[in-house]
């Protein structure tokens, strides 16, 4: 037992519980950063435009707290090592109703997310696969400039139709 407690720790964590907002909503944003340094992390959710990035971004920086203060862990180098969202009660703690035809009523599930944040001094072994539904960087200045520069495709041009009193002119000498 006393061996466990002189081994450094090689991951500091961070718990968010009964978040008030769905976890497809905060998967998005997790997936984006997942492997990602602290510092490019912070950067992204700083500035992207999600409103799932905001209680993220301050479980984040609890997780580098906690990896400073009780870990004495540098924060210069750390990196995003695991980051899980679970689903929490959806339902059976806030009740609202939906009224619904012929005088019943139905339960809007407000939903609830559980948010678990692992921070470490080494990058994770493989990164992570791109998904399609993790992008929540904003557009830069210099993307939108190298857009605008170049020219836009052209539509495929039209047949040319021939003048109605042609097409009736050859149509009646046949």
């Amino acid at each position: 037992m006393a061996e466990t407690q002189t081994l450094e720790r090689s991951q500091a964590l961070a718990h968010l519980k009964f978040a008030r907002m769905g976890p497809r909503k905060l998967r998005r944003v997790a997936d984006a950063i997942r492997g990602k340094s602290v510092r490019e992390a912070l950067v992204l959710l700083q500035f992207s435009g999600v409103f799932a990035s905001e209680p993220l971004e301050k479980l984040l920086k609890s997780a580098v707290a906690n990896a400073e203060n009780n870990h004495s862990m540098a924060t210069d180098d750390l990196y995003i090592t695991k980051i899980t969202v679970d689903g929490g009660p959806g339902g059976s703690y806030t009740r609202r109703l939906d009224p619904r035809a012929q005088g019943r009523a139905a339960f809007k599930r407000k939903r609830m997310s559980h948010v678990t944040i692992a921070v470490g001094n080494t990058p994770p072994k493989k990164q992570p696969k791109k998904k399609s539904g993790a992008s929540i960087a904003l557009s830069t200045v210099e993307t939108r400039r190298r857009a605008a520069a170049t020219p836009a495709k052209k539509a495929p041009a039209k047949r040319a139709r021939k003048p109605k009193a042609a097409a009736a002119a050859a149509g009646a000498s046949a």
